[in-house]
């Protein structure tokens, strides 16, 4: 794929890894039907001709195929990843290769992970994709770096959560999109996105079966809905904790057991964490577990589970296989820990399913060029147009040669 010409600038694991990335950055392509269709769509009307895009989000083959259309689309493309346990590093190098400004790592240490922010945020962008809202915090302390941004479009639940709380305390300083709250990106990244994915990693990473065993899912938002339906459908006992009295009422209308994480302890086989919060998995649980229980986590953040807590209360930890930990408590019961308790469907997988992030990376690109497009946007956060958000639906079922009927209610 040809690029627009640029300096290449570039810190990755290893350059020689671009013909492996670059395969599997293709092959994705052939699938992105969305994505493709926008770019199309966009080509001609220069919007992106020019800017500087700033993306910090999972850095995998669908990311990279993202990064790829912006540049074709005319941007001068900084990206890293925001978390470096699902940096894959044959993408990266792939991306070096066709001039996109890459700074990414796996296992990047905090002081790297916060070098590589500070050098794609240092090119002063125009827009941002931000993933968990790390992006929007530098640019809070380092307002010199956003003299030229005119929006921030954020991914996920957590990003959202910390700019809304930034806008109720007066705080929020720059134009923020989220697009976590487009119902093209929950009703489907969120639910079948990481339903799909976290059991494909989980499967593939312990070779385990799922039917017979007790699944423990700690929130019922809708990345645990998602992991609870294909939990069940693969013939799991399926168990929901939750601290929202609707939530937990919805799940057990669901047909899913309820009850409190510390009753749940002992039942279970599997536990994922789906919640976006701290330490909802802690000691006091981990010891009340049956041997051979497997840990892992579906947020954005690796701190859902108290992995410091387990390192503390193990008698001894071995890695056992690839992204499997096996940590041995003063009972000599073994718990293994999954992808080191990072995101599991990318830490420990591909992430989600190509036509899934189609549909995510299809809205970021339509916001972005809505956020480029659009004069003397406030400094609030912002819903994704409903219709953007109709469109990027419309254009999948269209892809996908799918017609629905046409709403005549105001014609009667």
């Amino acid at each position: 794929m040809k690029g627009i010409n640029v300096k290449m600038e570039y810190d990755v694991r290893d350059i020689g890894l671009a013909s492996v990335g670059q395969q599997k950055i293709d092959w994705v392509a052939k699938w992105m039907t969305v994505v493709n269709r926008l770019r199309d769509r966009f080509i001609d009307d220069g919007v992106f001709n020019g800017k500087r895009v700033a993306i910090c989000i999972h850095l995998e083959a669908k990311t990279a195929y993202l990064a790829l259309t912006l540049q074709r689309l005319g941007a001068d493309v900084w990206i890293t990843s925001s978390n470096p346990l699902s940096t894959k590093d044959d993408v990266c190098a792939a991306l070096a290769k066709n001039g996109v400004h890459v700074f990414a790592k796996h296992g990047a240490s905090d002081a790297e992970y916060n070098g590589f922010i500070k050098a794609i945020v240092e090119a002063k962008p125009h827009v941002v994709v931000d993933d968990g809202g790390d992006i929007c915090d530098f640019f809070h302390s380092h307002p010199e770096c956003a003299s030229e941004l005119k929006g921030i479009c954020e991914e996920t639940t957590s990003g959202v959560n910390r700019l809304k709380e930034l806008e109720s305390q007066g705080k929020l300083q720059y134009p923020a999109v989220g697009i976590n709250d487009a119902r093209s990106k929950y009703l489907f990244d969120n639910r079948y996105g990481t339903g799909q994915s976290t059991w494909t990693a989980i499967t593939h990473l312990t070779n385990m079966s799922v039917a017979g065993k007790v699944v423990v899912i700690v929130g019922y938002g809708w990345v645990g809905r998602g992991i609870a339906i294909r939990a069940k459908g693969m013939g799991a006992e399926v168990i929901i904790t939750e601290i929202d009295p609707w939530k937990g009422l919805e799940a057990r209308m669901d047909g899913f057991r309820v009850m409190p994480i510390t009753d749940a302890a002992p039942l279970g086989d599997f536990f994922i964490t789906a919640t976006g919060e701290k330490k909802v998995i802690r000691t006091e649980h981990m010891e009340k577990m049956k041997n051979g229980a497997f840990l892992s986590n579906a947020g954005h953040f690796d701190y859902e589970i108290d992995v410091p807590g387990l390192q503390n209360i193990a008698k001894s930890h071995e890695h056992v296989r690839e992204e499997v930990d096996e940590f041995t408590l003063s009972n000599n019961y073994r718990l293994y820990l999954l992808a080191s308790g990072g995101i599991i469907n990318i830490a420990g997988g591909l992430g989600h399913p190509v036509e899934i992030l189609d549909l995510s990376f299809g809205l970021q690109l339509a916001s972005m060029h809505y956020v480029l497009s659009s004069k003397n946007l406030e400094a609030k956060f912002y819903k994704v147009p409903d219709e953007i958000d109709e469109m990027i639906v419309r254009e999948r079922l269209q892809a996908d040669g799918i017609e629905i009927d046409v709403d005549m209610r105001d014609q009667f």
